[in-house]
């Protein structure tokens, strides 16, 4: 039976008679409670609570990153052209996925920001909220990706021989994206509610699962023999467009058990009948669009980016498009860490602040950046060395595999310092300050990294390319530890507002 949650008294705690025994909670949530209590933290248990946190999120970060790897690496199976078609696209799936993500994000943090208040209720009538206005955005959202999708990959300057597949691709990709939206949104209000541990699980099983429809879809069916006995694998043989409804498949049984966890299960968060309404209230809608337009406006900017630069790649030929492709992929298993350290830092200073506990927020996003810099500098470390490995295992043509060794090299010296920005990121979207950072964002990769990439692909080829990403990466690390030093993000008026009484 699900368990009835008492009121909050009036500074937002639960009353003494209701909460568990320190030695019945999960130890994550005993923890996340001397912040929401404001009792004093050690050093040890802030650093103990930020490991507990990020060591899930990073297995959901990497869970993700390697469905794509797994669907390139399949794909890649069937040759050049099929590897191509979707790495000509995938600059636009990640557009896309970035909107969802600050949609999403918009009703996450102020729902991070109630629960450590003791605001449960009003968490959940965010929660409520969020579903009805998250599914219309990703709605318009798909029917504009399916509008497109035809035109798209010309628009890309694509080959006249992988056009047809890539439009394939991002059609099926586009009508899916309301599951994955409601992915998005109940993996985040779970986070963000301290409960790491479900969405990461959930992360592998939706791994497993593409890798399974994967198998059937995108190859045909085909005999294999093992220890002398003969078997016929049945399989429907759809290759690109397999690979899209495998992922899709996937996707769709994941985000109808993370629903159901969420709205059933959630001891935060579940719902309860006669309580809030899934109509967007204005106020709600004000603060959501406060904090996820400026994310939303960063994504189309820099993933706008992202496409030119795909289009500067593009007449470097069919070798370099799906290089290029595989070698973003490949490093992102390096810097998914990173988004997963970061998602623990959303959580930890967005309850941090609804605590109203400044110092304690700050402790947490220097202890979380320091954390991320350091993964991914032994992250960057061992992609130079596994370089060859990791690209080999997605391609069989030797041409690509030389491009993509060459590309992860090159990028594996500004892991630490993509690291920085990432983090730093996360901790700015838990204050709620999401402006500057956006903007500081979008004058780094379009300032630098796009200027210098038109300047030497023409003479460096890709090579030219990922020098650019390099340099622009080592710079936004830079800018974004200024900004974390300076501490102005904290002192933000709009969030100080929110701080309760207590400052431990």
């Amino acid at each position: 039976m699900k368990r009835n949650l008492p009121e909050t008294d009036t500074n937002g705690a639960l009353p003494e008679q209701f909460r568990e025994h320190p030695a019945a909670q999960k130890k994550t949530d005993v923890l996340l409670d001397l912040i929401r209590d404001g009792r004093p933290m050690t050093l040890r248990q802030q650093l103990r609570l930020t490991v507990e946190l990020s060591v899930p999120a990073i297995i959901a970060q990497l869970s993700s990153i390697i469905m794509q790897y797994i669907d390139a690496a399949m794909v890649g199976r069937i040759g050049a052209e099929a590897s191509a078609s979707i790495g000509l696209v995938s600059t636009t799936t990640w557009l896309f996925w970035g909107l969802c993500t600050a949609a999403a994000t918009g009703f996450s943090v102020q729902v991070a920001h109630k629960v450590g208040a003791g605001d449960l209720k009003g968490a959940r009538m965010i929660l409520l909220q969020s579903l009805a206005g998250t599914l219309v955005f990703s709605l318009l959202l798909a029917i504009l990706g399916a509008s497109i999708s035809s035109s798209l990959p010309a628009w890309l300057g694509g080959d006249v021989s992988i056009r047809r597949d890539a439009s394939i691709y991002f059609f099926i990709f586009s009508i899916f994206l309301p599951i994955l939206q409601m992915i998005f949104l109940a993996g985040g209000m779970l986070r963000c509610s301290g409960n790491m541990r479900i969405p990461s699980l959930l992360g592998v099983i939706m791994c497993v699962l593409d890798v399974v429809f994967n198998f059937f879809l995108i190859f045909p069916t085909r005999g294999c023999s093992i220890a002398g006995m003969q078997f016929t694998i049945p399989g429907a043989g759809l290759g690109v467009s397999g690979a899209a409804l495998g992922t899709a498949a996937a996707e769709t049984i994941v985000a109808g058990v993370l629903l159901w966890y969420l709205l059933t299960r959630s001891e935060k968060l579940s719902y309860r009948s006669r309580e809030g309404s899934f109509r967007l209230k204005a106020d709600t809608f004000r603060k959501a669009l406060r904090i996820g337009f400026p994310m939303g406006i960063e994504h189309v900017v820099i993933c706008g980016a992202q496409i030119l630069t795909t289009v500067i790649v593009a007449p470097l030929g069919v070798f370099a498009i799906a290089a290029n492709s595989f070698a973003i992929t490949a490093e992102s298993l390096c810097y998914m860490p990173g988004y997963g350290i970061a998602d623990a830092a959303t959580t930890l200073v967005g309850q941090s602040i609804g605590a109203g506990r400044k110092k304690l927020t700050r402790g947490f996003a220097h202890i979380t950046v320091l954390m991320g810099m350091a993964i991914m500098g032994v992250m960057g470390i061992l992609m130079y060395l596994f370089a060859p490995q990791i690209i080999g295992m997605m391609t069989p043509v030797e041409e690509i595999r030389l491009l993509g060794v060459m590309a992860l090299r090159i990028e594996a010296f500004a892991e630490p310092m993509f690291a920085a920005s990432i983090v730093a990121y996360g901790v700015f979207v838990g204050a709620a300050d999401t402006l500057v950072p956006c903007l500081m964002n979008l004058f780094s990769i379009w300032a630098v990294r796009l200027t210098l990439a038109a300047w030497l692909a023409p003479t460096l080829g890709l090579q030219g390319v990922w020098i650019a990403m390099c340099v622009e990466l080592c710079f936004r690390g830079l800018i974004f530890l200024v900004r974390l030093k300076r501490g102005r993000w904290l002192k933000h008026n709009r969030i100080a507002s929110c701080y309760r009484k207590h400052d431990a």
